[in-house]
């Protein structure tokens, strides 16, 4: 195939530039109205996350002559942190972030996040704030939006009649069958729980209205304290956004103890070896900086789905310029 004979147009049409250009217009108001600061981090590190389900993109680049493995950020959450403990009050940054090989109807490997930060607000503040910011960008599609608040284990038990924070392993699979996914995880019950929800939970959560899904299974809490909930089981102090069965959102109360985190990024680490994944290198900056860190909650927004959202597309090709296939 020739130069002219290839496709250069966009996957997207000129509306959705035009929402897109919008959106930011009204976020940067937004938080602006709110003495919230945007600020702009480094794209690339010498640390990356250690989450195994997350795979970061590598990259090598010089540095004073030297050689380096680095890693393009899945999320700015580490240096943000990083300027919150210096003193920077609240933050937010709109950026580009990667994590490999995600590709799909709501996935491409390179996305736009919005993630903001507030020092001393709770996450039941913070749903507030997100609930304003919806109904700013959301107005014209909804009209006034009322979220809701679910706890994961009451999701699950409506659609499952299950408690995903006690139920065994044994009935975990049998759940798994008599809902036709008669899928062999081994003895990984965090795996079946996430097949269970992502198959049978997530596509039905924030039709009527958007949903908060709160206290996640405590194995879920990566960089978020863990709490009791209203029955004193063990719980992760965050909660997911969704509409239309689309998760949009990830917000945590955000854990600032340097000892657990480091166990946590261990933990993740050995993992990754167990199931035959480099292991990543742990982001000591970070860890240095969480003792100066106050009490925080923190969410990270996907751009891309949002706009999904508000121009009620399907695909995120829909909203998107290029995207990895023809970028």
């Amino acid at each position: 195939m020739t130069k002219q004979e290839l496709d250069y147009q966009p996957s997207c049409d000129l509306s959705a530039l035009q929402a897109r250009a919008q959106l930011y217009r009204q976020l940067r108001e937004f938080f602006q109205q709110r003495d919230v600061l945007e600020v702009e981090t480094p794209v690339v590190s010498q640390a990356a996350v250690t989450d195994v389900h997350l795979a970061s993109v590598a990259v090598d680049r010089h540095i004073n002559g030297q050689l380096q493995r680095q890693y393009l950020q899945t999320s700015p959450e580490f240096p943000m942190k990083r300027l919150l403990a210096s003193g920077s009050g609240p933050i937010y940054q709109i950026c580009k972030v990667f994590r490999d090989d995600e590709h799909g109807r709501k996935h491409n490997s390179e996305f736009t996040m919005l993630e903001w930060y507030r020092p001393n607000m709770s996450l039941q503040a913070l749903m507030h704030e997100v609930s304003d910011l919806l109904n700013v960008v959301l107005a014209k599609r909804f009209g006034e939006l009322r979220p809701v608040i679910l706890s994961y284990k009451h999701a699950f038990m409506q659609r499952l009649d299950l408690n995903p924070l006690q139920a065994s392993l044994a009935e975990l699979k049998q759940s798994a069958r008599r809902v036709g996914l008669d899928l062999d995880l081994g003895d990984d019950r965090l795996a079946y729980i996430d097949l269970l929800f992502s198959h049978m939970v997530e596509p039905s959560l924030g039709f009527d209205t958007p949903v908060f899904l709160t206290d996640f299974p405590p194995e879920m809490a990566s960089l978020a304290k863990v709490k009791q909930d209203e029955d004193g089981e063990l719980v992760a102090a965050r909660f997911e956004l969704y509409i239309e069965g689309l998760e949009l959102a990830n917000a945590y109360d955000e854990l600032i103890d340097a000892d657990v985190l480091l166990q946590r990024f261990e933990q993740d680490n050995a993992e990754r070896l167990q199931r035959g994944l480099i292991e990543m290198p742990i982001d000591h900056y970070l860890l240095a900086a969480l003792p100066h860190m106050s009490e925080c909650s923190g969410i990270a927004l996907g751009i891309d789905r949002l706009l999904m959202v508000i121009q009620d597309k399907m695909q995120l090709a829909d909203v998107i310029s290029f995207p990895a296939e023809i970028a």
